[in-house]
């Protein structure tokens, strides 16, 4: 079965997503292009790429027209993303019964791990009292954090989206006395019933919910759905937190929510741009804690995404049922 590498970049980073051994174990079972293929080179190999079956490939996937497609990849049967979102790529492939498996499953972990521990710290109050010590109030930040929050006892949270991501993050919170409220649209009945829990309107969480975080998918009906109707409704300690994407948030809407009470918080790991404008608001105010994008993966976490293509490959290679199989359907609801 021959296949390629793909990548619109160098190739840095696609072989330390495909580091620790796992190219070595791809390429032991599959015949590889001897080149990563991008837009720069498709003509030179393209005598090579009519028999290719199967393309590897993780973030800075190269994006490629259904015509080229169809001249380039004639045979191509598979594409094996060992990273998260499938959209800007997707659909040319599909649209041609192309299977695309995606290591969102694997990506989750990390994200819904980092979102769970904020989430908890948030619920102690726990931002606050780190800036606070840092600015040498160490007493205040102390009786601020025990007395203003009230830690995860029967603490509300919310959770917007549940989807792996969100779906993770309920299960884990599971382990704490927190009660949880969801808003999905998108969520059946079965699976509500099998998280244990039940669907809520945002005005609800958004006036209710101790902590709020996002996991909505990130498609073109979410974005800017996250608005000063929403912020102005937190309680004045409540907290706001984004892993999910930044686009779906108003950000003026966020700022002025935060500045009216400074006891709320928001602490943020995406924004909209990224990286976040040295002249943002963010940066000017106290009560708002950000990261640059972190929560995905660190280090070997990436290569649990790839064990996740190695598994398919696996199933795809003996007629199995794939695991992580993205349908054209599917991108409707998708981060």
């Amino acid at each position: 079965m021959k296949a390629c590498f793909v990548s619109k970049e160098n190739s840095d980073r696609l072989f330390y997503v495909y580091g620790g051994g796992r190219r070595e174990l791809f390429e032991n079972q599959l015949e590889m292009c001897p080149e990563v293929i991008n837009q720069n080179n498709l003509e030179q190999n393209k005598e090579f790429l009519k028999q290719v079956e199967a393309i590897l490939c993780t973030w800075h996937m190269e994006s490629f027209t259904g015509e080229q497609i169809d001249r380039y990849f004639p045979n191509l049967k598979i594409v094996f993303y060992a990273a998260g979102s499938v959209q800007y790529f997707a659909r040319p492939f599909l649209e041609r019964g192309i299977k695309v498996v995606s290591a969102w499953g694997a990506m989750s972990i990390p994200v819904a791990e980092f979102a769970t521990a904020q989430i908890i710290q948030a619920n102690k109050g726990f931002y606050h009292a780190m800036s606070m010590y840092r600015d040498g109030k160490y007493s205040e930040g102390r009786d601020f954090a025990t007395y203003q929050f009230p830690g995860t006892y029967t603490t509300k949270v919310g959770i917007l989206g549940a989807g792996m991501i969100g779906s993770r993050v309920i299960n884990m919170l599971k382990g704490y006395s927190v009660d949880i409220m969801v808003y999905d649209p998108f969520m059946s009945e079965e699976k509500a019933k099998s998280l244990g829990v039940s669907s809520s309107p945002l005005e609800e969480i958004f006036s209710q919910c101790q902590t709020i975080s996002n996991h909505i998918a990130n498609n073109a009906q979410t974005v800017g759905m996250l608005n000063y109707r929403l912020f102005r409704l937190m309680k004045d300690n409540a907290a706001f937190i984004n892993t999910g994407r930044g686009a779906q948030v108003v950000e003026p809407d966020l700022v002025r929510a935060l500045k009216e009470k400074r006891g709320r918080c928001a602490i943020l790991d995406v924004t909209w741009p990224e990286p976040c404008p040295r002249d943002h608001e963010f940066w000017k105010l106290p009560n708002v804690f950000m990261t640059p994008h972190i929560a995905g993966y660190a280090a070997a976490e990436v290569w649990r995404m790839t064990d996740y293509m190695l598994d398919e490959l696996k199933r795809f290679k003996a007629g199995e049922k794939l695991q992580y199989e993205v349908t054209i359907p599917m991108l409707a609801t998708m981060a």
